[in-house]
């Protein structure tokens, strides 16, 4: 579950955070205890971030650029797909990978997102925002030359503006899905300590890797 609370209907107050609790689950469904959206996802993104109706409202704000930006929408999923990966957060990924599926993409460049590096599926403006991408996510915003290049080769310095806004703001809500636990991030660290066998004890492993001297 979310490790912030979630916010009940009974509780809003404020009217767009009501409009979405209908646009996205129903008039007569309360989504912090009848989980579910159209996608699949559980939907408590929006229930833990109607806490402060501000944070809503600037965050909403953010996905309505879509509606206005100039960028191409199979560029700026490519760009958000890779950064949920990048980012590890399986909620900003898989949502995407659907959305690029609703765009009309091929499925040979939505399975390819993962190891883009080696598919030959992608053109060179598309392989140029994968790198992008990546530069913003996993380099904190080191992005070589020769990339921004190919970029500045084919798309408009506003549109190169905007796809840098989308992807970063996209790397934030990876971030925060994965600290908070919210949709498909709610799952344990991945990465822990598996236990020796009983009996292990206090036996120094080095001595064993170390070998006669």
């Amino acid at each position: 579950m979310p490790r912030l609370r979630e916010v009940p209907r009974a509780e809003v107050t404020d009217e767009r955070i009501l409009y979405f609790y209908d646009r996205l689950f129903a008039p007569d469904r309360d989504p912090a205890v009848d989980h579910g959206t159209a996608t699949g996802s559980p939907g408590d993104w929006w229930t833990v971030f109607a806490q402060d109706p501000n944070v809503f409202r600037h965050a909403v704000r953010g996905f309505a650029l879509y509606r206005d930006a100039d960028v191409a929408p199979e560029l700026r999923e490519l760009g958000q797909c890779r950064a949920g990966w990048a980012r590890g957060s399986q909620f900003v990924f898989s949502q995407h990978c659907k959305q690029m599926r609703a765009l009309g993409m091929n499925e040979e460049k939505i399975a390819s997102i993962p190891h883009w590096q080696t598919a030959e599926c992608y053109s060179r403006l598309e392989r140029a925002v994968l790198a992008y991408a990546d530069g913003l996510v996993t380099g904190g915003g080191r992005v070589p030359d020769a990339v921004f290049g190919i970029l500045a080769e084919h798309l408009p310095e506003k549109e190169i503006l905007q796809l840098t806004y989308i992807i970063c703001m996209y790397d934030m809500h990876a971030t925060m899905a994965r600290a908070l636990r919210l949709e498909f991030d709610d799952r344990p660290e991945p990465v822990v300590e598996v236990p020796a066998p009983d009996g292990y004890g206090s036996r120094d492993i080095a001595d064993d890797l170390a070998g006669d001297r």
